[in-house]
């Protein structure tokens, strides 16, 4: 029998506890899902079944495994308990980036009926204490844009705002109408590789990449690159927008856990219509593989041209991180 233990000091706090991965995930699956379950997209409810399968079926060796690749799922974190049952959780997701270690404070929850006590704080003050005793100064949260309580919340705990970006998600269908334009669709030209890489790098900055399991180098064109791909057997697939013959927008297409993940890539003076086109493409040729893409992007960047594309907005997260 295998087990882990997470050691922590004695809290201060006596409702105030750490997380027991062998026992608490479906409570706190249940807490997520009533905290959050009207902006989760579908990363998010195969994160809360995976938590509850995980206490409900004894698979606790097989999750782990699994979120060791993901490095999506909390192995740690703190617990509020009143009367036997949690009404507040902080989860700790360890990363490692350029051989840097970084935690993600993440589903930070209060129940409903248990708001505006303080529990939240209390509970994001012991999660950054907890990476301080790990040695761990890179600290990162992120919050619903709709939460002002929550940043103000973590702003006077000290975090500031990096990146504001939102997820979109819209249904695939292969007679999706295409808008009357000049732009013309096309694969990506090998050509074409570096401003793509330039775009990429801007919509999806390097402050971020510690959190990103794809990679810009499987998008790039040659024929070791495509071998690799082959040998892995990953497909992926890129378009590109141009008008008179000057690329306006590229999107790819990359099967890495989020199969239904969607990745693009604009300048600051694309023309929104080519991003348009280019999304209405892939709900229209990856609708056999999917029945719904994802897409996340900078926020107030190209809003209209995704919504014009068929795209839905679910939420919009300020991705936060501690200064002290």
């Amino acid at each position: 029998m295998a087990s882990i233990t997470i050691p922590a000091r004695a809290e201060a706090h006596p409702n105030l506890r750490p997380l027991n991965i062998l026992r608490d995930l479906p409570a706190v699956a249940d807490l997520i899902e009533t905290c959050f379950s009207s902006t989760m997209d579908n990363e998010g409810r195969r994160y809360v079944q995976d938590m509850r399968r995980a206490g409900n079926d004894n698979s606790f060796i097989k999750w782990t495994n699994r979120a060791a690749e993901t490095t999506s799922l909390p192995l740690s974190g703190y617990v509020w308990e009143e009367n036997s049952k949690i009404i507040g959780n902080a989860s700790l997701v360890p990363f490692k980036h350029n051989k840097q270690r970084i935690y993600l404070i993440a589903n930070i929850a209060v129940h409903p009926d248990h708001r505006r006590k303080g529990i939240a704080r209390a509970l994001t003050e012991r999660a950054m204490h907890h990476a301080h005793e790990k040695k761990v100064n890179n600290i990162w949260l992120h919050v619903r844009e709709d939460n002002p309580g929550a940043i103000d919340l973590y702003t006077k705990l000290g975090f500031i705002e990096r990146a504001r970006r939102t997820s979109w998600q819209a249904n695939t269908d292969s007679h999706a109408t295409m808008p009357q334009t000049d732009i013309v669709l096309t694969g990506r030209h090998p050509n074409d590789w570096q401003i793509q890489l330039n775009w990429l790098s801007r919509i999806y900055p390097e402050r971020l990449a510690w959190h990103r399991n794809w990679s810009f180098t499987s998008l790039r064109p040659g024929f070791w690159n495509w071998l690799y791909l082959l040998f892995v057997d990953i497909n992926i697939r890129q378009w590109a927008a141009a008008r008179n013959n000057q690329m306006q927008a590229a999107l790819a297409w990359i099967p890495y856990g989020r199969g239904e993940s969607l990745f693009a890539a604009t300048g600051e003076r694309s023309d929104p219509e080519a991003l348009t086109a280019l999304l209405i493409q892939a709900r229209r040729d990856l609708s056999n593989s999917f029945p719904t893409l994802a897409l996340e992007f900078p926020s107030g960047e190209f809003d209209g041209a995704i919504q014009a594309a068929g795209f839905k907005s679910l939420r919009t997260l300020i991705w936060m991180q501690a200064t002290s």
